[in-house]
């Protein structure tokens, strides 16, 4: 069986052009030059040495030359990608023309007998070049002529009965003439085309398989009937027939195997949500399924405009994106070298129910004509590249119809600023990503007299006032800032990065003020909003009222930033000026603070109000205390014991704050010093407000109150609290670092909530992890409290550092925490927080008791 490949004539010039077809050409010439010598060599060198007759020789030599162009008539082609497989019945022609005639004339019988079946099937209907005739004869003559030389080696055939010996010369020669023909004609193909041979290679393996093993049988058989009663022969004809129909029928099944399953595989790759997606897989699934030369797809635009995609049998896909190139209505143009109505083009328009989706055209190989099973491809292929991209138009459009409803969701329509909601949300998230104190402005600007403008000049004067207004707070809004319309005829810009005036200082220390910042920009917006417009053919010139607040970032949401910044503006159209500034005095809910921060201030220069109320955390397998925490607790002479939630906050936001760490820092050393006098070294906690570690000072002040009180540094543990945690400020990684360097001990408080950052840990070193009393107290109910609870375990044991879970209350949490490896722990469980002159006798206790688990009394009573 012998194998043929054609290629169709390509309208673009394959990769390596002019070269590539020299090549060939070249090859043709020493294929021809081979073939010739071969016969040549072979009819003058072979010898004869049986006693037939010359003419009797003539007339072998005849029926080999027949049998050939037999085998080669007796052809079946099928498509494979953009080339088609000649399966011929060489096999079975080569063993009998070996048995026939001598060995050497074989090539010569082979090239005229292919050469003459060639030239009969291109006159019939193949119209074959006389370059390609002479090729597929040369190379079946080459590959001839290489299997008798192997034959021959091996055992001669001609004069020779048909013995095992015999047959298994003439199957080796069979396989070296399969492997030839092949070679050479992936060769052919590679150079013809320049594509790559293998995924030709692999279906004509595999539907030859049979075949090869079918044809030797055949060959065999048909020496085997001559040798001993030719008259079988007669019967062979429609046994051929048969086993041509079963190879065709195996081709053309493998076909259509391999055609569906690339079907399948075409339509899959369509699964895009985007149109370029969709067509691109269009262009590339077309050219895979059918062996395309050319496709292209047209698609509708939604402005009824059509934009093409075109691929060719390279893969190179061309995307033509301006709409300016396609015609503005109908069918576009077919592209250059497209010629529309031919036999090898099939083209499918593409609709979904009664929308028209676009268009798809397809060209086949010079050698191919579609048949139906082509078009019902097509048509399936079309169906889904149609239904492919409706959906694609239709996800777009939705996009677009999201993006609209979630831009209108946060935008004002009339000046496309944010509105209400949206600055609440991301004036939020904004305050979220900056540190404690990182100041920031907001300023609230109402126009004055806008009713005014409505009732004269109309509401279509008054909207296009706030449009004019919108622009003009647009120009003077730089990036990072939030500017939006609240409503009405109010608008708000938040400012987050204010650059402090170095010439002012507030009352908290050396530090500028952002303030004066704040006001020159409110100064600017006045200045520009006065400057006269045109509305509704009335020149006009705007006045407003703006109110500025200034606070740090973490002390107000944007909730309170508004309710401040509109109690400033209403202070600036109370008193007649254009802009007011946030005064805490004039706000009624501040005032209750005010009076107790003066309270606060006359607690400090006391003894006898704020005290510590003090809290053992103990070790949970010795029962041994690991540490004391104070608490702060303030004895108000008017308001009673008040907790820290009721003024710590408002003296973080004040000036006293410096002077109440210190105060606070001095009693629990105070208290400390008292322990070691009594023999008992137990580190004493300190809870750090996040403000405090801005101060630079902060690392020689406790490094003084230490030392006035003679407590070793590891002794005092300053508990820090989230804020810190995420602040990368260098100055508090400063303070910090100089804290470490003094000895004193640093734990992490209420670890596991908010937004803890573990990055922290590796730019601070610190000694101890306390988790948050939330997650031990739902342990029991929730899996995620728990899992928090394990990891930071497991982290502070990874780390070497102490664990200790807080406000542990119950038996079963205590249990818990001891088998999860927790360290340490306090709570209501253990002790409840008490005064300085009772936390000796209970330190004592856990000591003593402790040291009794440790080392228990023998039954002599012997320690």
């Amino acid at each position: 069986m012998t194998t043929g490949r054609e290629a169709g004539a390509r309208t673009s010039t394959p990769i390596d052009g002019a070269p590539s077809r020299a090549r060939l050409l070249l090859l043709t010439g020493l294929l021809v030059a081979a073939a010739l010598a071969s016969a040549g060599a072979g009819f003058v060198l072979s010898p004869v040495s049986v006693p037939d007759s010359p003419r009797s020789l003539l007339a072998r030599l005849g029926v080999a030359v027949g049998v050939i162009m037999l085998a080669q008539l007796a052809r079946l082609r099928v498509r494979v990608g953009i080339g088609m497989i000649n399966v011929a019945w060489g096999e079975a022609a080569l063993i009998i023309s070996l048995f026939l005639v001598p060995a050497g004339w074989v090539p010569g019988a082979t090239l005229v007998g292919a050469a003459l079946a060639w030239i009969v099937l291109s006159v019939s209907g193949d119209h074959r070049p006389a370059l390609d005739v002479a090729h597929i004869a040369a190379s079946l003559s080459v590959a001839a002529a290489l299997a008798t030389v192997v034959t021959t080696a091996v055992h001669p055939a001609y004069g020779s009965e048909p013995t095992p010996a015999v047959a298994g010369a003439l199957v080796l020669g069979s396989l070296v003439y399969l492997v030839a023909t092949v070679s050479l004609a992936m060769l052919s193909f590679a150079l013809r085309t320049g594509n790559p041979v293998t995924p030709m290679l692999v279906p004509t393996l595999r539907g030859k398989l049979l075949m090869v093993v079918g044809n030797v049988v055949v060959g065999l058989v048909v020496i085997i009937m001559v040798d001993t009663e030719p008259r079988w022969l007669l019967l062979l004809p429609p046994a051929l027939w048969l086993l041509q129909q079963t190879y065709g029928h195996r081709l053309r099944a493998d076909d259509e195997r391999r055609t569906w399953r690339a079907l399948a595989e075409a339509t899959s790759a369509l699964n895009q949500l985007d149109e370029r997606g969709v067509a691109t897989a269009g262009v590339d699934g077309a050219l895979a399924l059918f062996g395309a030369e050319l496709v292209e797809i047209d698609v509708v635009r939604p402005d009824g405009q059509l934009r093409r995609y075109r691929g060719d049998a390279e893969g190179v896909i061309v995307h033509r994106d301006d709409p300016d190139d396609e015609p503005d209505d109908g069918p576009a143009a077919p592209a250059e070298g497209w010629s529309a109505g031919c036999e090898q083009e099939l083209v499918r328009t593409l609709v979904v129910g009664p929308v028209h989706v676009g268009e798809l055209r397809v060209r086949f190989p010079r050698q191919v004509v579609p048949g139906q099973r082509d078009q019902a491809a097509l048509s399936a292929f079309a169906d889904a590249l149609g239904a492919a991209l409706h959906d694609a138009a239709t996800h777009r459009e939705l996009r677009v119809v999201t993006a609209r409803s979630s831009y209108e969701a946060v935008h004002d329509p009339l000046t496309n600023l944010i509105n209400r909601s949206a600055m609440l949300g991301k004036g939020d998230a904004a305050l979220h990503q900056l540190t404690h104190d990182h100041p920031v402005a907001l300023l609230l600007l109402d126009i004055n007299h806008f009713k005014e403008v409505n009732d004269t000049l109309g509401h279509a004067a008054g909207d296009e006032l706030l449009q004019a207004m919108a622009v003009r707070l647009g120009a003077l809004a730089q990036p990072g800032e939030l500017l939006g319309r609240l409503g009405g005829d109010e608008f708000a810009l938040m400012i987050t990065t204010l650059v402090p005036d170095e010439d002012d200082t507030t009352a908290l220390g050396d530090r500028p003020s952002p303030m004066p910042f704040a006001l020159r920009r409110a100064r600017d917006i006045v200045d520009l909003l006065t400057t006269p417009l045109e509305v509704a053919g009335v020149r006009i010139s705007v006045e407003a009222s703006l109110g500025v607040v200034v606070a740090g970032a973490g002390t107000a949401d944007m909730t309170e930033l508004l309710r401040r910044a509109d109690i400033a503006m209403y202070q600036a159209k109370e008193g007649g000026s254009s802009i007011a500034w946030y005064d805490s005095a004039r706000d009624a809910a501040s005032t209750d603070q005010l009076a107790l921060l003066a309270e606060l201030r006359e607690a400090l220069e006391v003894t006898d109000q704020l005290v510590l109320a003090l809290q053992p955390a103990v070790d949970l397998t010795t029962g041994a205390p690991t540490g004391v925490e104070a608490l702060i607790r303030w004895n108000h002479p008017r308001r009673g014991w008040l907790n820290p939630a009721d003024f710590v906050r408002t003296i973080e936001g004040s000036e006293l704050l410096g002077a109440f760490t210190r105060y606070v820092v001095d009693q629990a050393l105070a208290v400390a010093a008292d322990w070691g006098r009594h023999g008992v070294e137990v580190p004493i906690s300190i809870n750090l407000s996040a403000r405090s570690l801005l101060d630079p000072r902060l690392p020689a002040e406790v490094a003084e109150s230490l030392r006035r009180h003679k407590v070793p540094p590891d002794l005092l543990v300053l508990e820090i609290t989230e804020t810190v945690v995420m602040s990368e400020l260098e100055v508090i990684d400063e303070v910090l670092a100089a804290l470490r360097t003094l000895g004193v001990q640093l734990a992490v408080d209420d670890f596991g909530t908010g937004f803890s950052s573990l990055t922290f840990l590796t730019r601070i070193s610190v000694d101890e992890l306390k988790v948050d009393r939330s997650f031990v107290t739902a342990m029991a109910e929730s899996p995620e409290a728990a899992a928090i609870v394990r990891t930071t375990v497991d982290l502070g044991r990874e780390l070497g550092l102490r664990v200790v879970a807080e406000g542990v209350e119950t038996a079963d949490q205590r249990a818990a925490l001891a088998q999860l490896g927790c360290t340490a722990a306090q709570g209501y469980h253990f002790f409840k927080p008490m005064p300085s002159d009772k936390i000796v006798t209970v330190l004592h206790s856990l000591l003593d008791s402790a040291q009794a688990r440790i080392f228990p009394l023998r039954a002599d009573g012997a320690s």
